[in-house]
């Protein structure tokens, strides 16, 4: 394209998703103007990636100044989407790949954001440190030791701004539970549990008819091994352990990182967990657990417990006991304190709603950090901690014995 071609006009005569495509670095970096805007790419673009990571940095799109303009995703549908939002939104449509690793050769990105399968977390990440560019990255971090060594080394030998999608730390409710629970109101704290159960599990919803010419099945295996296309496996990954272990690394890593968040503690010494799949036996045979029960220690001195019952909804729970009363995090909007069943009554009464503390939102923290260097409020240390955590559990499930942690050695053992 001519440098004196007008934006008015390229939009006009390019043809929208292929155009945008074949353009160069340079050139693309030419149409886009100012200097300082951030040219970010959304890795993923299935219901987290445009249903959340677009929308969520795209509100900033003026105040950041920053604009998606490039997607990658292995199957066709999904992408021409993502492109057509952009288009809709900027003006023109974001360059589309079928890999992160084009992506991270587009010397014009700045920033890219991760929100594709369990699976493949760890090797885009470490891709993105390896290409210096900051990067937001969907919990949970990784699957395996090996995984999560090889993942934060990178990020800590690079430097880049990581922000992990564990969005509870930029929320104003437990921020403020944070806050109050450095005064040592709730006394000597012994535990902490969430009980999150539902109807049906997650990955039943996320089954679609897929065509096998629209998808890069390779792509989508990355580094698991070769396999025919499954359209069930593809669209319900989510339910499969080859690519994901279920609600404790899905749904418990945000439990377990507001744990670490809210009390300060980083990383359990012990675990135990069972699962299984006791109601959702059919046609689909999807092989992770309808229901686990988790429990950790902590050299805090508490303990933490976690289930999931994915055959009735009733008896959902999310507190912090302590000697002297009771947090309740059920509600992350509006969590509540009270003196019930203290052993020793102290400051605390009646149940009364914890005052927020205002912070920027999580998309928006990441943002100001990519500018301003700082760390953002979930980095890459506390993917690392929960991924730890979450690890120790899927082990646990797995083998039916005990998983102790080893902070010195960074491994985990059965004991």
């Amino acid at each position: 394209m001519n440098s004196t071609t007008s934006r008015r006009t390229f939009l006009k005569t390019a043809t929208a998703g292929t155009a945008a495509v074949s353009m160069s670095a340079t050139s693309y970096a030419r149409v886009v103007g100012a200097n300082d805007r951030l040219s970010i790419a959304v890795i993923g673009c299935g219901q987290r990636g445009f249903g959340a990571h677009m929308p969520g940095v795209h509100k900033y799109a003026e105040s950041e100044n920053m604009e998606i303009t490039a997607v990658s995703d292995p199957w066709r549908v999904p992408r021409e989407r993502a492109a057509a939002q952009a288009n809709e939104w900027y003006g023109r449509p974001a360059r589309q790949f079928v890999s992160h690793r084009d992506i991270m050769a587009l010397e014009d990105i700045d920033a890219v954001m991760i929100a594709s399968c369990d699976h493949q977390h760890t090797t885009q990440l470490i891709a993105a440190a390896e290409a210096n560019k900051p990067a937001y990255c969907e919990k949970p971090l990784a699957r395996d030791m090996k995984s999560l060594l090889g993942c934060y080394d990178a990020v800590k030998k690079s430097g880049i701004v990581c922000q992990i999608g564990t969005q509870g730390r930029s929320r104003p409710g437990p921020t403020g539970c944070r806050k109050l629970y450095k005064t040592g109101v709730l006394g000597t704290v012994s535990r902490i549990e969430q009980r999150r159960n539902s109807t049906k599990p997650y990955w039943y919803s996320r089954l679609k008819e897929v065509k096998k010419s629209d998808v890069e099945w390779s792509e989508f295996l990355m580094d698991e091994p070769a396999r025919p296309f499954d359209a069930e496996l593809f669209t319900g990954w989510f339910g499969y352990r080859d690519f994901s272990d279920g609600p404790v690394p899905q749904l418990a890593t945000h439990f377990l990182d507001m744990v670490h968040y809210v009390t300060g503690a980083t990383l359990p010494t012990s675990c135990v967990a069972q699962g299984g799949i006791f109601t959702y036996k059919d046609e689909h045979n999807f092989t992770c657990p309808d229901h686990v029960e988790s429990s950790w220690i902590y050299p805090e001195g508490f303990m933490v417990s976690y289930s999931t019952n994915f055959g009735n909804s009733s008896g959902k729970s999310y507190r912090i006991y302590g000697s002297g009363g009771v947090m309740d995090l059920s509600n992350h909007d509006a969590p509540t304190v009270s003196g019930e069943g203290a052993a020793n009554r102290g400051e605390l009464r009646g149940e009364v709603v914890i005052e927020p503390v205002e912070v920027p939102d999580h998309f928006l923290n990441w943002l100001q950090c990519i500018r301003s260097g700082e760390t953002p409020n979930a980095s890459i240390e506390a993917g690392f901690q929960h991924s730890v955590a979450s690890i120790m559990s899927v082990q646990a499930m797995d083998t039916g014995r005990r998983q102790i942690y080893d902070d010195q050695r960074r491994e985990i053992r059965a004991g």
